[in-house]
């Protein structure tokens, strides 16, 4: 998820018009979003529902992977930006990211409703990427501080009443740029997963501490403009935006090393960024960073098939 260009427009006329999926028929091929959403971050749920944030007002669209119908669950928020999302199932809850405004926001997965905010920096140089959410808590990245957000999570999903700051220590060392965006969890969120966008590196962290390892990448591959991650065993599927495919990389047992074993390509690509999944099908979303947006510009979801076996 790149820094983009924050525009004055609002998108309350292009909310208003609801898309229908492309091709119709059970789970279609690409899903419209609302006209001028700017989206980059995706989310599933339960019973086949997908959540897309959007950039320009923080809004939130929920809708159906089946039919591709929708509508907005969480309103406008002056102010607000939504790059990564993740929904947190056992606690109907859903997690959102607030780039460079420095925040996260918690939403009722069924109401929408607002349900906490953490204001985490107030750096001016800051840009709050990602989250994944784990048994105990949801971390959120930060492409521009060297550091991990965690919000705890209790008994019944009670929040904590303010979130930590991790400092990120070990072979990651922030260069100019974009730094680390999407994040992922293994082990029941015993090791968290990263990548480094502008080097195209990815990294295990220890939670506890912090503490990064370089997952060594075979032949001198990397994963350049990295950007939402999604792990599925072994397998670990990383978002290349603006190179327009989906890199597919077996992990070691102990996430150790891996090898990019495919990159997923496909026509409808227009410079994707997040990515979830739902069974066997893998969900992007278009992003367009360079296409300029206006209220008109149109914005969709690709569905992809999750790869089998290894090559």
């Amino acid at each position: 998820m790149r820094r983009m260009l924050m525009l004055a427009f609002v998108l309350a006329a292009a909310v208003s018009a609801l898309p229908a999926a492309a091709g119709g028929g059970s789970y279609p091929k690409t899903i419209s979003l609302p006209n001028g959403w700017l989206p980059e971050g995706i989310a599933t749920g339960p019973h086949s529902t997908f959540y897309a944030g959007s950039r320009a007002t923080g809004a939130v669209y929920r809708g159906s992977l089946r039919t591709g119908a929708g509508a907005v669950l969480v309103p406008a928020h002056a102010g607000r930006i939504a790059t990564g999302l993740k929904v947190d199932r056992r606690h109907k809850l859903l997690f959102v990211a607030g780039a460079s405004t420095g925040q996260g926001y918690v939403y009722d997965l069924r109401t929408g409703a607002d349900v906490a905010m953490y204001q985490f920096t107030t750096s001016t140089d800051t840009f709050v990427n990602d989250v994944v959410v784990t048994r105990h808590a949801a971390w959120f990245t930060d492409s521009r501080q060297q550091v991990l957000y965690k919000v705890a999570i209790g008994r019944h999903g009670a929040l904590a009443a303010t979130a930590q700051t991790i400092p990120l220590t070990g072979d990651l060392v922030y260069t100019a740029g974009f730094n680390v965006n999407g994040i992922d969890a293994a082990r029941h969120g015993k090791v968290l997963v990263v990548v480094k966008s502008n080097t195209g590196e990815l990294f295990r962290v220890n939670p506890r501490t912090g503490v990064t390892d370089e997952i060594e990448l075979a032949n001198g591959e990397s994963v350049l403009n990295g950007d939402g991650i999604l792990l599925d065993g072994k397998k670990l599927y990383v978002v290349q935006n603006t190179n327009n495919q989906v890199a597919v990389v077996k992990l070691s047992h102990r996430l150790g090393s891996g090898r990019v074993v495919a990159r997923l390509t496909d026509p409808a690509f227009d410079v994707p960024t997040t990515i979830a999944e739902h069974g066997r099908r893998l969900y992007v979303v278009n992003a367009r960073f360079t296409t300029p947006p206006t209220p008109d510009t149109t914005y969709n979801i690709v569905q992809l098939r999750k790869l089998r076996g290894w090559h």
